[in-house]
Order: structure tokens, then sequence, then C-alpha cells
């Protein structure tokens, strides 16, 4: 989205990455001002999707540009209102998929009946929307929220680093040899 909205270009975010450039624009963008249909909402399960939310949002953006007579490259007007509208969506399509493992975990029993922790990482992580959102799930639900700091929720790599120092520190499932370890890279 922020690619297709070209936010490279706009003074504000010049230098950001595209999701950091999203959530800078919606703070003072009005998210009622365009609405998106959430993905996904015929399907009971926790799987996500934003590909149909992708079409919804490049759509709209065309006939933004069509009614303000620009090209693909300028920026739009609105463009804060579209970043608030797609941000909120995003948002809530993910606190509701999160909601429904959560109520699955606790249904199943696969989670312990006390101290249940919500674990978000990686670039989504360092959404303060996002993770506002997420915070007020769980503690609606009795869950504690487990973020890493937003610094470094920007690489896999350093999620996976992260991840794997906080296994070591609890003593969980370290391997002391890597013998008969199997993978497969995508």
């Amino acid at each position: 989205v922020a690619r297709r909205l070209s936010l490279r270009k706009h003074p504000e975010c010049h230098s950001m990455a595209g999701g950091k450039a999203i959530e800078h624009l919606a703070q003072t963008g009005n998210q009622e001002l365009l609405t998106f249909r959430l993905p996904m909402q015929h399907y009971r399960n926790c799987d996500f999707s934003f590909s149909g939310l992708q079409n919804l949002v490049t759509n709209a953006i065309v006939q933004k540009e069509k009614e303000e007579g620009i090209q693909e490259g300028e920026i739009l007007s609105c463009v804060k209102d579209v970043a608030a509208a797609v941000q909120h969506a995003v948002a809530v399509h993910i606190i509701q998929r999160t909601y429904r493992a959560m109520l699955f975990c606790i249904k199943n029993s696969i989670l312990p009946s006390k101290n249940a922790t919500l674990v978000v990482s990686g670039g989504v992580a360092s959404n303060q929307y996002i993770r506002k959102g997420l915070q007020n799930l769980a503690d609606a639900n009795d869950f504690a929220l487990l973020c890493p700091p937003p610094r470094l929720c920007t690489d896999n790599g350093v999620m996976i680093a992260w991840n794997g120092i906080e296994r070591l520190r609890a003593g969980l499932g370290v391997l002391h040899s890597t013998a008969g370890i199997r993978y497969e890279p995508r």
C-alpha cells in the first residue's frame, strides 16, 4: 500500500519504510472517511490474508486518483485518511483472527489455564496502533502480551535470535546437538 501511495515521495515519509510511513500518516488521518471490508469474514478459521484487502485498497486509490484528477505516483490529498483506514482494517483483521486462535487454544486446553501469554513479533509488532489493539485483546482475556522493543521488530533474523535468547534464558528447548535437524528453505 505504501508503494502504491508513493509514500517515498511524501515529504514526511521519504526516508521511512512502508509500514512505518503508513503508521506515521495514519496518526493524523481520519480512518472513518474510508472503510474497507475486512478480509475472510466468511471463513471461520484463524488464517490471515491481506490480498483481498490489498485489492480493495488499490481500487479505492485508483478511484481517489480519478476524483482528484491525478496520475499514479502523485500524492493524494487524502493520503493520511487512506493510511488510517488501511491501518485500522489490518489491525481489526489481526485482532479478530488472533482472538479466534486464543479461543481455540482455550477451548482445546492447549494453553495453561493461568499465565497464558500472547507473543507478537516481527514487523507488525513495531506498529503501536496494532500493538495497542492486541494489548486490549490480551487484557480482556487475561493474557499477558509479550512484544520485543520496536527497534528489534524490523528484521526476522533479529526476531529469531531474540527468541533464541529468551528460550536460552528460560532453559526451554535448548538443543545441545544439531545432528538430525532437518529444515526446508523457502
